[in-house]
């Protein structure tokens, strides 16, 4: 064993398996040159051969659901120590961008991604083989569609055999999408509170009661619900046997397609006001208004290079689709579910590439899972060359209580080059709403303090006045690594 632990501990970082690719003993993700491989395990051969000589993969490939691959002739897991005795198969595919998680997803998106592993079952029932997981990680948002990134779900189908993944299914997909059709309450609180998935006996308690007189709530959380209790009292009896069951391949495709039907036809965003969802409606300061620091974004953006961007709090994607101009990269997040669900679904008809992310700025998403390195963090995933945050210091500093130098130091962790930030002040009525029911906030709160917190991290480029207003906009460029240290 210590011979064993030495060799990990002297093996290049970059060729260490993925921290969040060791569950699946078929293979594992590891990265070797800024490129991200597979490996397939033995234990995997048969079923990863029939994958590839079945017609499945050039299927579902062939209609963008699964990403594609290319053999590596070189055994490169083995060769750098990284899992070398059970190698097969190194595969390296295709590599995709930033990756996101079902919590930080609108309901839509999660809809999407359920649809997609259907779909996937359905077409691999016709090819002999059957989903042997179904986790919202093994899909990704890629150029704006849901697309399946684990190669290695596949395995060959026994008629004679249950869906082993139908619980994961309905824990993961299927009671969130039914707690949103009944609550409207988004589905990021949820499956942040339940990552692996919300059990049926939790998801019945939180279901109104007139859910109850759905076919579908019926069968598969309340009857799933009764069967795991009635299981674990009969377990505590030592008499946990149930009636035995028979499948068939037309009742697992009956399954399926009753699935899709329930998944597709929930009710997820009925269009209902909230706080930010009519914000260029009703809330913004005046069409003026917009239209002046729209002109002023448009120049500053066209001062810089960049090859990706963060908009944060963005609302609807207005100011997001204008970065998107530039053919960069694009990460969409706001606080508000309905916001971020309607940009996803605009993004979807215009097939758009900007990925839409529901986020709490004063709480996002911490890194998670196994020794906390399963899930990466927000902040470590979604750094850009060029991050936008308008009219969104204000509710940081003041709604949520952030101090300057908080709001800038954090600008600075995600942004890589440049960074383009409206200042609100306290005069104006949309900063004086914030602090009309408190006694006290972080001071001082003025353009000069707001230029010195974050004059330790930015080097102001261009400062401006939006026309009509009070507000400033600015450009600034991320100091270097020595500079920092120097105003540290």
């Amino acid at each position: 064993m210590k011979s064993r632990q030495n060799k990990i501990m002297t093996m290049p970082e970059s060729l260490l398996p993925h921290p969040a690719s060791f569950r699946d003993p078929s293979g594992f993700v590891f990265r070797r040159n800024g490129l991200y491989y597979r490996q397939v395990n033995r234990c995997y051969a048969a079923d990863y051969d029939r994958l590839m000589g079945s017609g499945l993969y050039q299927a579902l490939t062939a209609k963008g659901w699964l990403i594609r691959h290319e053999e590596v002739n070189v055994d490169v897991g083995s060769h750098s120590g990284v899992g070398g005795n059970e190698w097969y198969r190194t595969l390296l595919p295709q590599q995709i961008g930033r990756i996101s998680y079902a919590g930080e997803w609108g309901p839509d998106q999660l809809r999407d991604a359920a649809l997609l592993t259907l779909n996937i079952l359905g077409t691999a029932i016709g090819h002999g083989m059957i989903l042997k997981d179904a986790s919202p990680s093994n899909v990704q948002f890629v150029d704006g569609n849901a697309v399946f990134i684990d190669s290695l779900s596949f395995e060959q189908y026994d008629e004679t055999s249950p869906w082993v993944a139908y619980r994961q299914f309905c824990e993961c997909f299927l009671f969130p999408l039914y707690l949103q059709h009944y609550l409207k309450t988004g589905i990021g609180k949820i499956l942040g509170a339940w990552p692996e998935g919300i059990p049926a006996a939790v998801t019945a308690k939180l279901l109104p009661w007139k859910s109850r007189l759905n076919a579908g709530v019926w069968l598969h959380v309340m009857m799933q619900s009764k069967i795991r209790r009635d299981i674990a009292q009969g377990g505590k009896r030592g008499t946990g046997r149930g009636p035995h069951l028979s499948f068939s391949k037309k009742k697992l495709e009956h399954l399926v397609d009753h699935l899709k039907n329930i998944t597709g036809g929930l009710g997820l965003n009925e269009r209902s006001s909230s706080a930010w969802s009519d914000y260029y409606d009703k809330s913004i300061l005046s069409e003026a208004y917009l239209a002046a620091k729209e002109k002023l974004f448009l120049e500053f953006t066209a001062a810089v290079q960049y090859a990706s961007a963060l908009d944060l709090g963005a609302n609807n994607g207005h100011f997001s689709r204008l970065l998107a101009r530039h053919k960069a990269t694009i990460v969409a997040v706001d606080s508000d579910w309905q916001c971020i669900n309607e940009l996803y679904l605009g993004e979807k008809k215009r097939r758009g590439s900007i990925l839409p992310l529901c986020i709490d700025l004063s709480n996002p998403t911490p890194a998670a899972g196994f020794r906390n390195a399963e899930r990466s963090s927000f902040t470590d995933r979604m750094q850009a060359d060029l991050v936008a945050a308008l009219a969104l210091v204000h509710h940081l500093v003041l709604g949520k209580n952030i101090p300057l130098e908080g709001v800038a130091r954090y600008f600075a962790d995600l942004a890589w080059k440049h960074l383009i930030v409206e200042f609100v002040p306290i005069a104006d009525e949309k900063a004086q709403e914030l602090i009309r029911n408190k006694s006290r906030w972080h001071i001082p709160y003025d353009a000069e303090s707001f230029e010195h917190a974050f004059g330790d991290y930015f080097g102001i480029v261009r400062k401006e006045f939006i026309p009509g207003t009070e507000r400033i906009l600015y450009l600034m460029t991320k100091k270097d690594a020595r500079s920092l240290g120097e105003n540290k």
